[in-house]
């Protein structure tokens, strides 16, 4: 079985994001990239089904400028065994890089496609979800457990009242939830092997697809800074704190 896993190059979840003087966007000069958290966890469950013998390839692909490969070498050093990079330094939106992904998986002809149900950066949860829209084959988001027998993929998702399960016949898309796994740590060696596994580096106009989008991001603004709030001490005070200063009631 092959196995794509579509991974991001996001702003590391630790640095404080900085918007531009402009206000066109965020700033990224000097800034700290990382492999999205739930890629990562995307790319760990590939690994550990093809440690179970289930997955015989982990092929890695994402969609960003050329400093992206250093995003997919980590995925590599990880586990999987060739990686993808379709370059382009425009600013895609969701359903471009479901499209791009799109023709990836008319190439390669996965039974699998994994990915994380989100990026930190722009949270939209959408492209696992368009991906299948676009190609017809079966989704379970949110998986927080996966199971695979035959051609058959069982996903336990979380959900609002619980868990669910799904059962999905192959070929199948699945996005990951925070709980499905905990990534491993890359070790040195692996590091070193990944600098020669193949890295593939194709546009999107050699894939046929054009990404041109129909919404413009106007303004990028950091939220309001927020009072720091106060202690009451007694029920009295607080409601008339609310009635006379904050005039909620």
């Amino acid at each position: 079985m092959k196995v794509l896993v579509a991974v991001k190059r996001v702003v590391d979840f630790n640095v404080k994001v900085r918007v531009k003087a402009d206000h066109s966007g965020i700033d990224l000069a000097n800034v700290k990239m990382a492999l999205n958290p739930f890629c990562e966890i995307a790319v760990e469950e590939a690994v550990r089904l093809k440690e179970q013998g289930i997955a015989t390839e982990i092929v890695v692909v994402s969609v960003g400028p050329t400093t992206a490969q250093e995003q997919l070498r980590t995925a590599l050093a990880l586990g999987a065994d060739r990686a993808i990079l379709i370059e382009s330094n425009d600013d895609l939106n969701s359903l471009a890089v479901a499209k791009l992904l799109k023709a990836v998986v008319d190439q390669e002809q996965p039974q699998l496609v994994i990915l994380g149900k989100q990026a930190i950066d722009s949270d939209n949860n959408q492209t696992g979800q368009m991906l299948a829209a676009l190609t017809g084959f079966a989704q379970g988001t949110f998986a927080s457990k996966v199971a695979i027998t035959g051609d058959t993929v069982s996903v336990t998702r979380e959900i609002d009242s619980g868990l669910q399960t799904v059962a999905l016949s192959l070929p199948a898309i699945v996005t990951t939830d925070l709980r499905l796994n905990e990534p491993r740590y890359a070790s040195l060696p692996n590091i070193m092997k990944a600098k020669k596994k193949p890295l593939e580096t194709v546009t999107p106009a050699s894939l046929g697809v054009n990404t041109a989008s129909t919404v413009t991001t106007l303004k990028v603004e950091t939220p309001p800074t927020r009072s720091a709030g106060i202690k009451v001490k007694s029920v009295a005070e607080l409601v008339e704190k609310l009635k006379n200063e904050a005039k909620v009631i």
